[in-house]
This record gives C-alpha cells, sequence and structure tokens, in this order.
C-alpha cells in the first residue's frame, strides 16, 4: 500500500504549534508522523484529532531513521484513528 507524505512546511503550517498543528493534520490526514518524544505529554491523548506516530532517532538523519522505516510501515497499515504508536531501532 502507497502512502502520501508531505513536510509541515510544505503544507505552509511552519511556526503552528502542536495542537492546531494536529487539527490542521486532522484535515487532510490519517496519521501524524512525528519525532517529538513530547508530545503525548503536551496533548490530550484521550482528544487526538488524528492518529500519531513517534519516531524515536537520534536525529531526523537519514541513517538514523531509515532503520525505522520497515516498523513504520508497518505501524502505518494497522494504526487505529486517534491514537499515538512509537516506532524505535
Amino acid at each position: 500500500m502507497g502512502h502520501e507524505v508531505t513536510t509541515v512546511p510544505r503544507c505552509g503550517w511552519s511556526g503552528v504549534k502542536n495542537g492546531k498543528l494536529l487539527a490542521l493534520a486532522a484535515t487532510k490526514f490519517d496519521v501524524f508522523l512525528t519525532m517529538d518524544k513530547n508530545l503525548e505529554y503536551q496533548q490530550n491523548m484521550a482528544t487526538l484529532p488524528v492518529a500519531v506516530l513517534v519516531l524515536e532517532a537520534v536525529s531526523n538523519r537519514i541513517e538514523h531513521l531509515a532503520p525505522l522505516v520497515p516498523s513504520a510501515l508497518m505501524e502505518l497499515n494497522h494504526l487505529p484513528p486517534r491514537t499515538l504508536r512509537r516506532v524505535d531501532a
């Protein structure tokens, strides 16, 4: 199954804070990918407007993210709406 991917800057959402950002993402996407490990502590998980997948890597460099791709793809295919899951190495 293919996935459509974009970035916050490409959507014109740079500078938008987490709560509003998640609400915007929910209007266009099924899943919001982030590296923000504290997101679940900053947002009310009971009212998540969109599924969230947190990628836990040392940095956002491709060599740190590439090992997470297989697990992330599996999660994307089975991630229920309005939930948060983490993927790490």
